[in-house]
């Protein structure tokens, strides 16, 4: 398929540039992925979708202020560096903003004794960058948190961009299907018989980098880490053998749980297409970088439902939307949205997909 096929024309005006309040006030649509009906929500109203003994899968990482600013030792040239991924105490996987960022490069932050030496120049703005000290407990100090580049206004509580049952840190971007849940819309869940999972994924790299090749079958997705714990593998299994349905909070979950699906089937997520092809696979626990790349053609085997947002034009995420419940129905949803004037992207509305 081509890149082309995962393109629409939205406006500026439809990007959200700051949350709604409270958060489950946002609007929900309600996309049935095997008639194609759509109906018009508000997303507290997706009580009515869950039923009881159905396992409600959210992604519990935290996102760390990952935007630093630093300058160059010898100019002081100005420099942005966002953390992806830490590869030992002290060296981290970056990108970086500015130019001349070179192997040797020495860096420093203002107001502190932190300094920062570039170790390696990998692809693009990808750099691996060694620290004179331990970071991780001095990230709020010297850093922001990195909200996406077509965020233009600034977010005057961090909190309103982590979910409310964010605890695991490490994302570079926050999993946004999850930001419209409140604490006691999650209680009315609990108390209606819809058990809740967890999984992690640190979101990294792909969320900040366009697919930049038309046969979209030759893009490579990024390594993120995931992980499924043994005790959360059992809740999920057990729901969807007792008849519930396994239904997914966002994106990266669902890569979560299709990994977990892949690997118990003894297949490997970098190559899907090589398993052969099933209604359903339990899934198992695991602790590995997922490099799982989702779009139309792929076979799904642990997802039932999807709890998402309205994802970039020409983005992996809207391929795998795609995947999920076929490109016409869903190009055809973000037209609706935009007519009916939904919010689009990290702060804008949601939308449920599945036999509903």
């Amino acid at each position: 398929m081509n890149l082309s096929d995962f393109d629409y024309d939205l406006p500026e005006a439809f990007i959200a540039q700051t949350p709604v309040e409270p958060r489950d006030s946002s609007r929900l649509l309600v996309l049935n992925r095997t008639s194609g009906t759509i109906q018009h929500r508000i997303f507290r109203d997706i009580t009515e979708y869950i039923r009881p003994g159905d396992v409600l899968v959210v992604n519990d990482t935290r996102v760390i202020p990952a935007r630093l600013h630093a300058t160059k030792a010898e100019t002081g040239g100005k420099i942005e560096l966002l953390l992806l991924q830490q590869l030992t105490d002290l060296q981290w996987q970056v990108m970086v903003g500015g130019r001349g960022i070179k192997t040797g490069l020495e860096l420093q932050f203002a107001g502190t004794t932190v300094t920062a030496r570039v170790l390696e120049v990998l692809e693009g703005s990808e750099r691996i960058v060694e620290f004179s000290q331990p970071v991780n407990d001095l990230l709020e100090a010297l850093g922001e948190a990195p909200l996406p580049p077509y965020i233009h206004t600034r977010l005057n509580n961090p909190e309103r961009y982590q979910t409310v049952y964010s605890r695991e840190k490490g994302s570079a971007a926050a999993p946004t299907a999850g930001l419209h849940f409140t604490p006691e819309l999650l209680l009315k869940l609990r108390n209606q018989g819809v058990k809740m999972a967890y999984c992690t994924l640190h979101v990294g790299l792909d969320t900040f980098l366009p697919v930049r090749v038309e046969e979209i079958e030759k893009h490579h997705i990024h390594k993120e880490r995931a992980q499924l714990t043994a005790e959360n593998a059992k809740l999920i299994n057990e729901a969807k053998l007792a008849g519930g349905r396994i239904i997914a909070v966002g994106t990266t979950t669902a890569r979560t749980l299709e990994t977990a699906a892949i690997l118990s089937a003894g297949g490997d997520p970098t190559h899907p297409q090589n398993l052969q092809a099933c209604a359903w696979r339990p899934v198992i626990a695991f602790d590995r970088p997922t490099e799982l790349y989702i779009y139309p053609g792929f076979q799904w085997r642990a997802v039932d439902c999807l709890i998402t947002n309205f994802h970039l034009p020409k983005s992996t995420l809207l391929m795998m939307i795609s995947s999920f419940a076929g490109r016409e129905q869903v190009l055809h949803a973000y037209e609706t949205a935009k007519v009916e004037g939904y919010r689009f992207f990290s702060f804008g509305d949601a939308m449920f997909i599945g036999d509903i």
